[in-house]
């Protein structure tokens, strides 16, 4: 049996923010507790959801104590500071960071034996749906809005740990592409590179099937087309990268994911590496490594990035194009392809450690050892 699990409602395009007052009033809810980065609230990206809750008379608590890597103490700073305001819903704007912020508090407010946060990594026992999110993504890639993962930062242990939960999804998600016009070109890079990683991943992953296949063959095919204009900031590449990782979160949340981002889940953690950045700079090495394991999927990889005559190549052949074109996308994007100068030698076993250890890597298509991602670390030093 397969399980499928989505948001009760999402809305996407421009202009699309004009729905957080509506769906709050139409929820019944009084008060909402904004969870947003600084940087965001500085730049005044936040105030374009917030100037509409004001506009609609909507009471709300603004929460920023959210770092890029949210820690345990974002999350039970943020418990605090969720029921000392009285609201009863969360809108969640920002990137992965205020999204994942967002759903473990909701999780715990509902669920307080939770506190300690740290056990609710991996699947947790949870037993009541998070407090009701609204979520605002202003990048294009976690799709942290549609699925049912958050990653928090163990600062105190040097590590990340990866949590899933079908009582943390969002209830609506709306994607504005207009919310991500002011990312700045090497941010859209890495988290586009971040949301391809998740559609590969996810279309290869033990887990994949013919429902999740349908969504991650198009959201590559979407992110392929769209990526490089939107690091050029133009309006056709931005919606393109505002539904393409949105589709691939519709996936991959309901099948996994695999070693590449188990590996950049550690780097992030012992580097605070973006994690988009970790994930693109692995994405080709780690697809080499699993294509023995991947049936004709490399073919269909290469197809919908625009390979052409991949019909007429060799199982090879189409294996190679298919890295070949991720390399030249992450390339052209502006990706560096190399670890040197993030990665410690001194670390490699300990980093090769927690990936293995990480929720993601079991998914992966192939069999992966301890040391096989010690040999994956090392090749790209």
């Amino acid at each position: 049996m397969n399980k499928f699990v989505l948001n009760e409602t999402s809305y996407h395009g421009s202009g699309a923010i004009k729905a957080v007052p509506e769906e709050i009033k139409a929820r019944g809810f009084k008060k909402a507790f904004v969870a947003s980065d600084p940087g965001l609230v500085q730049f005044g990206i936040t105030a374009k959801v917030t100037d509409l809750l004001d506009a609609a008379g909507i009471p709300f608590t603004l929460y920023t104590d959210i770092k890029p890597n949210p820690t345990i103490e974002n999350v039970q700073n943020g418990v605090a500071a969720y029921k000392a305001c009285g609201a009863d819903c969360i809108v969640a704007i920002g990137g992965g960071s205020s999204m994942d912020t967002s759903k473990a508090i909701g999780i715990i407010v509902t669920n307080p034996e939770f506190a300690d946060v740290r056990s609710l990594e991996g699947v947790a026992p949870t037993k009541n749906p998070c407090v009701p999110i609204i979520a605002v993504p202003t990048t294009a890639g976690t799709a942290a809005e549609v699925t049912i993962n958050y990653v928090i930062t163990d600062v105190e242990k040097k590590r990340k740990f990866v949590c899933v939960d079908v009582h943390d999804i969002p209830v609506v998600a709306v994607v504005d592409p207009d919310m991500m016009n002011s990312m700045p070109a090497a941010l859209t890079a890495a988290t586009g590179m971040d949301a391809l990683t998740h559609a590969i991943e996810g279309y290869i992953t033990k887990g994949a099937w013919e429902l999740s296949d349908m969504f991650h063959l198009k959201a590559i095919e979407i992110i392929a087309r769209s990526l490089r204009a939107a690091v050029k900031n133009e309006k056709e590449g931005r919606e393109g990268m505002a539904l393409g990782q949105y589709v691939a979160g519709m996936g991959f949340s309901n099948v996994g994911l695999g070693v590449d981002h188990s590996m950049a889940h550690t780097l992030s953690a012992y580097y605070d590496t973006p994690h988009g950045k970790a994930c693109a700079i692995l994405l080709p090495t780690v697809m080499a490594y699993n294509a023995p394991a991947t049936g004709e999927k490399y073919r269909e990889i290469a197809r919908v990035m625009g390979v052409k005559g991949v019909d007429d190549m060799t199982q090879e052949e189409y294996r190679k194009a298919a890295v070949d074109a991720v390399k030249q996308l992450s390339e052209d994007v502006g990706i560096v392809s190399s670890l040197k100068g993030i990665v410690k030698e001194e670390d490699i076993d300990a980093l090769a450690t927690d990936a293995y250890n990480d929720a993601c890597r079991p998914g992966n298509p192939r069999d992966v050892s301890l040391e096989d991602i010690k040999d994956l670390y090392r090749s790209l030093l």
